[in-house]
């Protein structure tokens, strides 16, 4: 059996090769991630029939960054394919356009406050304020429940502090940079098993590559499904 807190990223390189993985995991994976990198390989069309026809939920993993009319209108289409999540950059001049773009749809808007493949030294060389990547994550998280964002993205590292803020109540917190017992870290930098995510207080974990790569995904699936429970 599935759990949906379980969110497979399909980061393979086309709708074709998509679809023949989520056959491979049957109804092992009931929650999937499609991402930039699949974009201009039939990404939409492929979240359209995984929704559609197969009756999987969808998070479209964009991270929209742009002015605010033109980041409302790309929503607004989004909104059409009945999708079930969307990313933006956390700002809050951005969130607030996406939920404007949301209308009376289901889409849930879901702000990025740090990736989680970047650390200090990262946001040094961005010429990102000093200050402890926590609090940075903390604030850019309020800041984003404040503009109207129905969740965030953040590293399991910091999903309990942002559990406890006073306006994180109802919101979602989903969690990637997850690697079951084991797996590589690949370009991670901060990351928890997925137990350990669910424990900090993510609603959601995304977990790709340890999936996907494995020998049998399904089992692996199977085997990070098996670890969430009695979370």
């Amino acid at each position: 059996m599935s759990d949906d807190r379980l969110i497979v990223a399909l980061d393979v390189p086309n709708a074709i090769a998509g679809l023949d993985m989520a056959a491979r995991l049957g109804n092992a994976v009931s929650f999937y991630k499609i991402g930039l990198g699949m974009l201009t390989g039939g990404g939409l069309a492929l979240a359209n029939e995984l929704k559609q026809e197969h009756g999987k939920r969808i998070f479209l993993d964009m991270k929209f960054f742009d002015i605010p009319a033109t980041v409302e209108a790309a929503v607004r289409g989004i909104a059409a394919y009945d999708l079930d999540f969307l990313t933006v950059h956390g700002d809050p001049s951005v969130v607030a356009a996406a939920r404007a773009g949301v209308g009376g749809t289901g889409l849930k808007i879901l702000a990025v406050t740090v990736l989680t493949s970047s650390d200090r030294a990262d946001l040094d060389a961005a010429q990102i304020r000093p200050g402890a990547m926590d609090d940075i994550v903390l604030a850019r998280a309020s800041a984003a429940f404040d503009a109207g964002a129905h969740g965030v993205i953040a590293s399991p590292q910091e999903a309990a502090a942002i559990r406890a803020l006073p306006n994180a109540q109802g919101r979602l917190i989903v969690t990637p940079g997850v690697r079951p017992q084991g797996s590589v870290t690949d370009d991670q930098k901060r990351i928890a098993t997925p137990a350990q995510a669910l424990a900090n207080g993510a609603d959601h974990i995304v977990v790709g590559r340890p999936i996907w790569r494995a020998d049998d995904p399904r089992r692996a699936a199977q085997a990070v499904v098996a670890g969430l429970s009695g979370h």
